[in-house]
């Protein structure tokens, strides 16, 4: 939906977007904030208070850019915000195991949520460190939110990834790729393939699609973090951007149909679907026709999630 100038000021006066976890990922995703000029106010939380200083005095050199303002706040500040980002969590370390690595996020999170309470009860709460598909299931009940305001940015950059690797091979702007990645944001993701189109045509009905190795795309997709981490140590400006994207349609209720991590009944685990985003949050899940082995792989993906999830109830 468009909007003029004078209406987007309107719509968000006094917005504000708290991002918890002020390393890479948590600046990158206010830097990206700052540039759309699309909030009032972003509140940088950190439990190493250096950093977030650090980060806020860098970000304000940027700020002759843009009207939003940023500054280091408590975590207590950060529960009254329209919107919090979490991105605070524990890096994987060599030889340690998923669960492992699970429980000491467990732990951070929990710290995290205890010590925004008591939340603004209309509150967004967007996961955005991982694994994120568990993180948002513990954030869903430690918070004590309604579920639709509690989802994680799940395959959303996992499928643009896709949409921009699509578009190159068929030669049409990327907008116009319609294919999500579904499923858990790692290894077990599915791309659906049966139901994308471009322009009203079924994706495998071009040649250039038809012709290309299929599960060479998946690895390639699913791996391209691992790459970028190999050249360089980290991600964070694509996710930044997806962030980014998706707190200007909470504020801006444009419901426009994104890939997220939510709790989808069907598969009585969180994992990514389809869904509208708007001003309450989740506003409705999209079922995706699927083909039954692509069901049948979507149903082990949540199979392997629950199992995890059900350790944290």
């Amino acid at each position: 939906s468009l909007h003029t100038a004078q209406e987007i000021v309107v719509m968000v006066q006094g917005s504000r977007v708290a991002v918890v976890g002020s390393g890479s990922v948590g600046a990158s995703i206010a830097f990206a904030l700052l540039i759309q000029k699309i909030c009032s106010e972003i509140i940088m939380v950190d439990i190493v208070q250096e950093v977030v200083k650090g980060q806020v005095l860098d970000l304000s050199d940027a700020n002759f850019i843009s009207s939003t303002q940023v500054r280091a706040g408590t975590f207590e500040e950060a529960g009254k915000c329209d919107i919090i980002i979490i991105t605070a969590g524990a890096k994987q370390r060599p030889n340690e195991t998923r669960v492992e690595l699970i429980e000491r996020n467990y732990k951070i999170l929990d710290n995290v949520i205890n010590s925004m309470k008591p939340l603004n009860p209309n509150v967004i709460l967007l996961l955005v460190a991982n694994p994120v598909d568990i993180l948002t299931h513990i954030a869903q009940k430690l918070s004590g939110l309604p579920k639709n305001q509690v989802f994680g940015s799940g395959t959303f950059l996992d499928s643009a990834r896709l949409r921009l690797k699509l578009a190159k091979e068929i030669g049409v702007a990327e907008n116009a790729v319609h294919s999500y990645v579904l499923g858990e944001h790692g290894d077990s993701q599915i791309i659906a393939w049966s139901s994308a189109h471009v322009g009203g045509k079924p994706l495998l009905e071009f040649p250039e699609i038809a012709s290309l190795d299929k599960d060479l795309v998946s690895k390639e997709i699913a791996g391209k973090a691992y790459e970028i981490i190999k050249l360089k140590g980290a991600t964070y400006y694509g996710i930044a951007g997806c962030v980014s994207m998706l707190v200007q349609c909470i504020l801006l209720n444009q419901h426009h149909v994104r890939p997220l991590s939510i709790y989808v009944e069907e598969y009585e685990c969180v994992f990514s679907m389809p869904v509208v985003l708007g001003n309450n949050g989740i506003e409705r899940v999209i079922d995706v026709p699927l083909t039954p082995e692509e069901k049948e792989k979507l149903r082990q993906s949540a199979v392997a999630l629950k199992a995890i999830c059900d350790k944290y109830v």
